[in-house]
């Protein structure tokens, strides 16, 4: 794990733009192809909309981009609050990506958690695994944290915090609508050979304090989850919220 700190909430989005096109470009480069599971928020839109314009977007070789998701709110595709809603707007409908190489999560089904089974199924046939085995490895995943804690909807005491099996899994968020998601799990967010973690805003800073210097407590703190097993793992915060670490401890993080 590292933790880079960046001015402000432009900057993060700047340097992880940075990180995703080199990562892009290594994966296609060694595998032929770059597997990302993107994830909701104000931090990511801010991203999303550095890769959609120059000089990011034209440093992608899109047509070999597959785009997955960390997680969705049981709501229809065309809903503000969708995560796809979302990145579509600010990403995906403006580059030359192919259609069939987006993989949305179909939230909105009433049957959740026959939802949850059929995407995972869906990312095993991308990766051409079996879906009922060791889940594959997202060249990267990008995830962001809530105050308090949670990341994907992986929320504080959840059922779904014990997952061991299964890569997606339908939850219910506390005290947000809509409350109805689905979630991917640690099983398969620890197999991804890259994760970026963005956090901006002072709302944050309590808990980036807690998660990186306290007490190993991922039931309070769910993100303490994500350790990739073969991977790497950065976090990129703004100035707000790194501004309860200690210089010592942001070293540390280093």
């Amino acid at each position: 794990m590292s933790l880079s700190v960046l001015p402000d909430a432009d900057a993060l989005a700047r340097a992880a733009a940075e990180q995703f096109v080199e990562l892009a470009r290594a994966s296609i480069l060694a595998r032929g192809r770059f597997m990302v599971a993107l994830s909701g928020g104000g931090t990511p839109r801010r991203l999303f909309h550095c890769l959609a314009a120059a000089p990011f977007r034209d440093r992608v070789d899109w047509f070999r981009v597959q785009v997955f998701w960390g997680d969705e709110r049981g709501v229809p595709p065309d809903h503000p609050d969708s995560n796809f809603h979302m990145a579509a707007a600010a990403l995906l409908d403006r580059v030359p990506i192919q259609k069939r190489n987006v993989h949305r999560i179909a939230a909105e089904r009433i049957d959740r958690p026959s939802a949850a089974h059929d995407y995972q199924l869906e990312i095993a046939r991308a990766f051409e695994v079996d879906g009922e085995g060791r889940p594959p490895p997202f060249d990267l995943v990008l995830l962001g944290m809530g105050s308090d804690g949670h990341t994907a909807s992986l929320f504080p005491g959840d059922p779904a915090l014990r997952e061991g099996r299964r890569w997606a899994v339908s939850v219910e968020a506390p005290q947000r609508p809509p409350p109805s998601r689905i979630t991917l799990t640690a099983p398969i967010l620890n197999r991804a050979r890259e994760i970026r973690v963005l956090v901006a805003g002072a709302d944050k800073a309590a808990t980036l304090r807690a998660v990186l210097t306290g007490p190993h407590e991922p039931e309070r703190t769910p993100i303490q989850l994500v350790r990739p097993e073969d991977g790497r793992m950065i976090w990129l915060a703004d100035e707000a919220a790194a501004s309860l670490l200690t210089p010592r401890a942001q070293v540390a993080a280093r």
